[in-house]
This record gives structure tokens, C-alpha cells and sequence, in this order.
């Protein structure tokens, strides 16, 4: 399965330079937040593949005009075939807005998902707006990440943890992929794609 992962920044070669052949055999699109609400229905009008999301901190514009033609995983186990994929938008809380959490109400957040987490026997891929704490995080406040994800990624070991959030081209040079014990951490600014085979 080819997946594009994206977040934070507007690609042009997809937004401004559109090409329908840059979509040729993706199978999945992911959002990791923080992207214009017509960047990702413009995507999902030029592809078969479903597009997914989560919301970023500065997403608050969706509750307005929703990504149309998309689908929101938050709180949720969105399952494509067979690859078993967890939702947990937003941020560390640091002023004001709708999509950010402190570290305890985002346990809260993974708790109320034992149900779902028992369902599907866990999940392969983790997709979030915020990094793991101490996984690649910022050191200030906005961007830290949450210690709930490294509880997650403890526990299930998924395949893959797909954040944004923490910019590229920051002063702080973040990589594009890390890893945390047996989970491959993509930071999907801008756009990244991969492939996932979980039959090997």
C-alpha cells in the first residue's frame, strides 16, 4: 500500500502546480493537520483514494468549512485494507483553542478507545498532529509532544507513527524519519510517501 502523508504546509506541486499524474498509484492519503480545509478537498475531488484526517491546532476552521469528500478519524480506528489506522488530532494545550489538550486529557483521550483498541487487536499505524514527548519534539511548550503516544507505541508497537506539527524547515533541523524501539516515526510536513507492507 503507497500512502502520502501530509501536514503543516501546502505542497505546490499539489496545490499550485497540480498534476493528476502526481497522484498515479497512491492508495491512501493522510493529513496530519493543519492544512487548509479546500487543500484537502481539492485532493480528494483528483483521487480514488480516501483521504483521511486529523485536526491540528490551528484547525479550528473546520468546525466552519469541513475538508469535504474527507474523512475524520479522531478518536477512531479507520480500517483500509486490512491496515488498522488510530486518529489522535491536535496539540499540547499553551493558550486558548478547541484542538489542544494537556498531557492528562489526552490519556483521557486513549483511555475512552479501549473498546475500539480491544475490537481491532490495536492498530498498525498511529496518526496524530503532535509528535511523542522527547520523540523528536520541541522543547518549548507548543511543541512538545504527548506521553501517551509513547505509552501507545509501547504497548501496541505499531508499524508506523505519522506526525506534523514540528516544522521542517524550523531552526531546529527535525528529521523526516526517526524511529522509536520497533515503530518507524515519519514526520509528514509538507508531503511523504511510503509504502507499507504489513504481510512481511
Amino acid at each position: 500500500m503507497r500512502i502520502m502523508a501530509i501536514a503543516d504546509h501546502e505542497s505546490e506541486l499539489l496545490w499550485d502546480y497540480f498534476d493528476r499524474s502526481y497522484l498515479e498509484g497512491i492508495d491512501l492519503i493522510i493529513s496530519c493537520g493543519d492544512l487548509k480545509p479546500q487543500y484537502l478537498s481539492f485532493l480528494a475531488t483528483f483521487t480514488h483514494a480516501p483521504v483521511l484526517y486529523v485536526h491540528g491546532n490551528h484547525d479550528d476552521r473546520y468546525e466552519k468549512v469541513p475538508p469535504d469528500g474527507c474523512i475524520s478519524i479522531e478518536d477512531d480506528i479507520y480500517v483500509h485494507d486490512g491496515v488498522r489506522i488510530l486518529g489522535l488530532g491536535g496539540s499540547v494545550r499553551y493558550k486558548p483553542g478547541i484542538h489542544q489538550y494537556t498531557q492528562k486529557e489526552m490519556r483521557r483521550r486513549v483511555r475512552k478507545l479501549w473498546w475500539k483498541l480491544w475490537r481491532h487487536k490495536g492498530f498498525d499505524i498511529l496518526v496524530a498532529h503532535a509528535p511523542a514527548y522527547q520523540v523528536n519534539d520541541g522543547e518549548d511548550l507548543p511543541h512538545r509532544g504527548f506521553d501517551a503516544f509513547r505509552d501507545l507505541m509501547d504497548k501496541y508497537k505499531p508499524a508506523y507513527f505519522i506526525h506534523g506539527h514540528v516544522h521542517m524547515n524550523y531552526g531546529r533541523k527535525f528529521p523526516r524519519l526517526s524511529s522509536y524501539n520497533e515503530t518507524q516515526v515519519v514526520n509528514a510536513f509538507e508531503k511523504y510517501i511510503f509504502d507499507i507492507d504489513l504481510q512481511q
